[in-house]
């Protein structure tokens, strides 16, 4: 493993913060692709970090045992943005700066947009496949998932029905998406999974071990590893939607979100997935029903619900009918 530093500064407490690569290169000549594993573009989406943890956990080992395996390289970006990391937040310290929010500038100016730009020149330096991790926010929790805008589908779903996630949503552009790291990635040609899973603050192994298989998945399958490493665990096929199979359901009345499911479960149409109540009064205010059958891939985590507030969406199997 080779530790590269690509940009830093001192701070005025006489501490240096740096953006590092891990990277890990064949022995042989190189014959296979170049991946790029980015994580920690929001400091509070810690789900990521524990992912990189595995994967060069797993690669040093294969760089001691198997060293023949690695047919391509791996390069890991395992937290790209310390300064929101290290105060557990999602943006930039101090001006509030989203890094995720700052790319495709044409004269960045913050010192925030011009580490996000060290970091997307460096990784369409070093790869030809890029994954960026994310979490949710602190309110949903995610099933693991690609998210695909349809402008990239045809380079990009091939990948993605090879990382070991729950389903792949393909959704229309948004203008938001512009100034994002997977979306330049891709408008640079380089092919950027944007994975997200589990919620922010919080550690879920069972997805962290989930995505990790899902990496040597896909690195077996694109020639970044040898067909003979094994993959942990058993290998999903992930539902393949789009956005009109996807159903979203918000609460009518502010109050305390009671889940009576979990997510993961395929739910009928009708299910009671909760309901809203008031903890003052002792009332139940709302019982929310499920307005479709298919798989609930996003459930409220956190209880306290505004009237539209979001607290479930469902990945219907197939497209409805015109």
């Amino acid at each position: 493993m080779n530790t590269h530093i690509i940009t830093g500064f001192d701070t005025p407490f006489r501490t240096r913060v740096e953006l590092v690569r891990q990277s890990f290169a064949p022995t042989e000549k190189k014959t296979g692709p170049r991946l790029a594993f980015i994580t920690g573009l929001h400091g509070d989406e810690l789900e990521g970090l524990y992912v990189a943890h595995r994967l060069l956990q797993f690669l040093k080992n294969l760089n001691e045992n198997d060293p023949g395996a690695l047919l391509g390289e791996v390069h890991v970006y395992p937290a790209v943005n310390p300064p929101a990391i290290n105060h557990a937040s999602r943006l930039w310290p101090g001006p509030g700066i989203d890094m995720n929010r700052t790319l495709g500038m044409k004269h960045p100016e913050s010192l925030t947009a011009l580490w996000a730009q060290s970091l997307f020149k460096d990784v369409v330096r070093h790869a030809d496949l890029a994954v960026d991790f994310h979490a949710s926010n602190l309110h949903l929790r995610e099933l693991p998932q690609v998210r695909v805008i349809n402008e990239f589908s045809k380079s990009v779903l091939p990948l993605a029905l090879h990382t070991n996630t729950d389903l792949v949503w393909v959704h229309p552009m948004a203008d938001l998406f512009a100034s994002t790291l997977g979306y330049n990635l891709n408008k640079s040609k380089v092919p950027a999974l944007v994975i997200e899973a589990g919620i922010c603050h919080r550690l879920t192994p069972e997805y962290g071990n989930q995505m990790f298989a899902g990496l040597v998945h896909l690195m077996k399958e694109n020639g970044i590893l040898a067909k003979n490493v094994t993959v942990p665990g058993r290998i999903k096929n992930p539902l393949e939607i789009r956005a009109n199979q996807v159903i979203s359901v918000s609460a009518r009345r502010a109050g305390f979100f009671i889940p009576e499911i979990h997510i993961g479960d395929v739910v009928g149409e009708d299910r009671v997935l909760g309901t809203i109540i008031d903890p003052v009064k002792g009332d139940v205010l709302e019982e929310i029903k499920s307005p479709g059958t298919g798989l609930l891939f996003t459930l409220r985590e956190h209880p306290m619900a505004g009237a539209g507030s979001l607290v479930a969406r469902i990945a219907l199997e197939k497209e409805p009918p015109p």
